[in-house]
């Protein structure tokens, strides 16, 4: 019996890259391909796949919002493929749900749709269903905090990758945001915006400094209990004794 099997990605060249890998594969009979969300979800709906190559972000529904809709359904095995190297994989990674990295090459197909006929022959039960949900639940989580902060300047409006943002300080009333040479006033606490910050990017290391763990270069040990964070462009922050959890997350982070 071959696998009925649907590709669902919005690029043209990634869509023809995993049926140029499965073209060898005499198990696997590719159904559809699908460009948006909308007519993915028709076809799955309609054709009841045994896999589907699922791209994370589409025009019309994403891939998250597919599985969403699919709540209830038996769910075909899944291989999500994403440009995210972040959140995303720690969520597939942790409930056992497989994914492609883009750029890739046919080897990484080969092995993915390997893994995927092991599930198949196995027959799925719910349990495969609750993991791939409950990694949906954890992107959908992650997703829900702010990417840009949008700050006022000389009347207008810009928008700030927090990527790109290097520390954060509380200045009375207000925040400054610290983007390499430049600094940027926001009218807002620091508990208020570090709620909506994603705390795998930023942690708090003083009652009044937050810091982007990616922008940390080294951690020197200070007096009584106190740290210093160097950062890559020389600057220095102190970290408080009280900040413990901070300093397992930063040290984690520079040890990888």
């Amino acid at each position: 019996m071959r696998i009925k099997t649907i590709i669902i990605d919005d690029e043209p060249l990634v869509r023809s890259s995993i049926l140029r890998a499965l073209r060898q594969d005499e198990d696997i009979d590719v159904i559809r391909e699908c460009g948006d969300g909308v007519s993915a979800l028709d076809a799955i709906s309609r054709e009841h796949p045994d896999l589907i190559f699922l791209d994370m972000h589409m025009p019309g529904l994403t891939g998250l919002e597919i599985l969403d809709e699919l709540n209830g359904v038996k769910m075909p095995v899944t291989i999500f493929v994403t440009a995210h190297k972040d959140y995303a994989i720690e969520a597939f990674e942790a409930n056992a749900v497989d994914y492609i990295l883009k750029p890739f090459g046919s080897d990484r197909v080969e092995r993915a749709v390997a893994r995927a006929k092991v599930r198949l022959a196995s027959s799925l039960d719910d349990s495969y269903t609750t993991r791939l949900l409950q990694a949906l639940a954890a992107v959908q989580k992650q997703q829900q905090y702010q990417e840009r902060i949008a700050v006022p300047v000389s009347g207008r409006i810009l928008l700030v990758d927090t990527k790109d943002i290097d520390w954060i300080e509380a200045e009375r009333n207000c925040v400054q945001l610290h983007v390499g040479k430049l600094v940027y006033e926001l009218r807002n606490t620091l508990s208020g915006l570090e709620s909506r910050l994603n705390p795998k990017q930023f942690v708090r290391i003083h009652r009044s400094t937050l810091v982007n763990i990616s922008k940390v270069k080294e951690i020197h040990p200070w007096f009584h209990g106190h740290h210093k964070v160097i950062l890559h462009d020389g600057k220095e922050l102190r970290m408080s004794r009280y900040q413990s959890e901070s300093a397992k997350l930063l040290l984690g982070s520079l040890s990888q």
